[in-house]
């Protein structure tokens, strides 16, 4: 079963969304599991301070190695990767993702003030990932963020296999446009050939528009789409991430 912990200041913001609609069914039934560390349970002093003004000058703190390294001596790893949100890390994509969700689950380290003391990532085999080119006030919503993008590809979390034949970027483009009642909105109609019955047709109408699309607003993946050609035509969605 895929086991979530997240380490972390602030662990009554958990499981937050992860709780609702069909994660946090999954939860319930047991599909896959979460706790979370309070980092302050580790500190060294009865303030609970977790961190100290950074060597060499600068604006800021912060988070002390020890007490960190405290805190993920006491998690069971269990194979589990343990991964650093941070915007500095490797850009997570859903090859990763699918990877983590088909392994025991994983370790998620969620940082806060100006960062980590840079000798826990040695010491304790932390990677730092990142899921954009910005900057949170913490890694809690990224590791929410993480954490669904996993728990959705578990094997009945959304209750249907058909969801995930058709998942984000598994042929290497953007989703094709979706349409559905009314037949008209605002003067705007679906394209007749949605409404046709010619599901070969269909699914040509949206190859060309998933390919359109991906095209236009994602050059990178474009670019990598062109070298290795379709997987298959009819996996095109993608979901927000």
């Amino acid at each position: 079963m895929f086991h979530a912990t997240v380490i972390t200041l602030f662990p009554e913001l958990f499981p937050g969304p992860l709780r609702a609609s069909v994660l946090g069914r999954g939860l319930s039934e047991g599909l896959w599991s979460l706790d979370t560390v309070n980092i302050r349970d580790f500190s060294d002093n009865k303030y609970g301070s977790v961190d100290d003004t950074p060597a060499g000058g600068g604006a800021g703190m912060v988070m002390r190695a020890d007490i960190l390294a405290a805190a993920i001596d006491a998690v069971p790893r269990n194979d589990r990767p343990i991964l650093c949100l941070s915007p500095r890390g490797r850009s997570l994509d859903q090859a990763r993702i699918k990877a983590l969700s088909e392994g025991p689950g994983l370790i998620a380290l969620c940082g806060r003030f100006e960062g980590i003391d840079e000798r826990l990532f040695a010491a304790r085999n932390v990677e730092e990932v990142s899921i954009g080119d910005f900057v949170l006030a913490g890694g809690e919503i990224a590791a929410m963020a993480m954490i669904e993008a996993c728990v959705r590809l578990i094997p009945a979390v959304l209750g249907s296999a058909s969801s995930l034949g058709e998942e984000s970027f598994e042929g290497g483009l953007l989703e094709y446009p979706q349409y559905t009642r009314p037949r008209e909105f605002e003067g705007r109609a679906i394209p007749d050939v949605l409404l046709s019955g010619d599901h070969q047709k269909i699914t040509e109408w949206r190859q060309r528009q998933a390919e359109a699309i991906t095209r236009a607003r994602r050059p990178d993946l474009w670019a990598g789409y062109q070298k290795s050609g379709p997987i298959r035509s009819d996996k095109n969605k993608d979901e927000t991430s």
